[in-house]
């Protein structure tokens, strides 16, 4: 697979999105956005702006992997899913794995454990790499396991659908107007700005809450394994 940049982070964020923040799934352009350029669980941080995220997500809804969901039961805004679980027949777990992989570059496998933990559950290490080989062993592999470089202690798992991309600056001059839907349309106004921003604030504190705690639960593990 050869994905660009922009298009491995609309999709990461969007999987995120939906594990992490249900209620706000699917995402509007606007939510989108700020998925795609947060500071926290990203790597690297990036500064697109409207419009490019309106192209990337249009490019890989025409490639069958998001599709639009027209306002409907009150709502004013499009709205966009991924489709992976249907596309690549993936279920929870590795979807999450692979999410993380894109957003945050490559990871050992308990870093992925414990990225992973506020969007599904793992009962160890163990599980995670039983994850991994499998979608290492895919006819496409997914995933790809990297010997550990000089200066690392363990293994590293990398995505394999495309390019990481290079960290970014946030866009100049503020949000850009509106972009075409790309399916018959101007895009409408976006909803909630303010709402979505504290919600996302909130999500990042719960997500560094929740990896110290998966921090901590290692450290107690590896010293009752030292018999401390």
């Amino acid at each position: 697979m050869d994905l660009s940049a922009a298009e491995l982070r609309v999709l990461g964020s969007l999987v995120e999105k939906q594990l992490t923040t249900p209620q706000h799934y699917p995402l509007t352009l606007n939510a989108l956005l700020l998925a795609c350029n947060q500071s926290s669980n990203r790597d690297p941080v990036v500064g697109y702006d409207e419009h490019e995220v309106q192209a990337a997500v249009t490019s890989v809804k025409a490639k069958g992997l998001v599709s639009f969901v027209h306002p409907s039961h009150g709502r004013s805004a499009l709205r966009y899913r991924h489709t992976l679980e249907e596309a690549w027949g993936l279920a929870l777990r590795p979807l999450a794995l692979l999410a993380v992989l894109v957003l945050r570059g490559p990871q050992t496998p308990g870093e992925l454990r414990s990225r992973t933990e506020r969007m599904v559950p793992f009962s160890g290490v163990d599980e995670v790499e039983a994850e991994l080989e499998a979608l290492a062993a895919r006819a496409t592999p997914l995933v790809e396991r990297r010997p550990r470089q000089p200066g690392q202690k363990e293994d590293r798992y990398v995505q394999l659908l495309g390019a990481p991309g290079e960290p970014r600056p946030p866009a100049a001059g503020g949000a850009a107007p509106p972009a075409a839907a790309g399916d018959g349309g101007p895009l409408p106004p976006p909803e909630g700005g303010g709402a979505l921003r504290a919600a996302s604030l909130a999500e990042d504190v719960a997500s560094l809450r929740a990896e110290v705690a998966a921090l901590r639960r290692d450290l107690d593990d590896l010293r009752a394994q030292l018999g401390a």
